[in-house]
């Protein structure tokens, strides 16, 4: 169980998440949408503790992860596993190299910096290139690779980190509408097949509705809703968004016969 409590952040004059609660279960895939500024991405950042919060708690499974520090706050970090919108890997590396890199926080530097990884580290991150249809390009440099290939590389190197929870920040963003729909695809996948509970960022109400059965809006920094996407009426809408036309906040890219609309088993670990 993942618990935020009062969580705020600021920056100088700048409230960026205000007083923010949230209740996260096991298995939950959760989208979080709002304008952009409205704190999303502040959000991830302070579940993962890339960031600490001004001020309240964040909590799981009864550990204050404020609080961590040293090795602590480095296991917590590799159990929530950060997805970027820009991918964040190393374009000259290797796929495989990458995908090994988010053994990190369990190998040593030096076996890293000289690329001393185990078969079974390398058995790891060929599977998991193989489930996500990227097998054959585990040599290539993740620089030729597609936007929407290179993001389905960053989420294998989040699954060697053999993660909790993933944060997928923005993941589809920078796409088009097929790798949108191949990349939330696998979100949905290890969301479903693995138990592990997803929280994505998306600019698009369309998206949010189709692939997640609980729908966190933000707007201004605070959680104005939170709820089933059938629970989004206008009014809700006009909260998270403000004034205007919500057409704009659609995304046709995505429709929603690509994924059944079913919750996502809960997992206790």
């Amino acid at each position: 169980m993942l618990e935020l409590l009062n969580v705020s952040r600021r920056f100088g004059d700048t409230l960026a998440v205000a007083e923010a609660s949230l209740t996260i279960a096991p298995g939950e895939m959760v989208g979080i949408i709002g304008r952009s500024g409205a704190g999303k991405s502040t959000l991830l950042r302070l579940i993962n503790r890339l960031i600490d919060p001004t001020d309240g708690r964040i909590r799981s499974d009864g550990v204050d992860v404020t609080s961590l520090r040293g090795r602590d706050l480095r296991a917590w970090r590799a159990r929530t596993a950060m997805i970027f919108q820009q991918f964040n890997l190393v374009g000259r590396l290797d796929v495989l190299t990458n995908v090994l890199c988010g053994r990190l926080n369990q190998v040593s530097t030096p076996r890293m910096l000289f690329k001393l990884f185990t078969p079974t580290e390398r058995a790891l991150a060929i599977r998991a290139l193989d489930r996500l249809g990227l097998a054959e390009a585990a040599l290539k440099p993740a620089e030729a690779l597609s936007g929407g290939q290179q993001q389905r590389v960053a989420i294998a190197r989040a699954l060697m980190q053999q993660p909790r929870i993933v944060l997928a920040d923005e993941p589809i963003a920078s796409l088009d509408p097929h790798n949108a729909k191949v990349v939330m695809d696998a979100l949905a996948d290890i969301n479903r097949r693995d138990g592990i509970t997803v929280l994505t960022n998306l600019h698009t109400l369309d998206t949010a509705r189709t692939y997640c059965r609980r729908v966190v809006g933000m707007a201004q920094g605070r959680v104005v809703f939170d709820g089933e996407p059938e629970q989004l009426t206008a009014a809700a809408l006009q909260q998270i968004y403000g004034q205007g036309d919500p057409a704009v906040v659609l995304d046709e890219r995505i429709t929603s016969t690509s994924l059944p609309l079913r919750p996502a088993a809960a997992v206790t670990r």
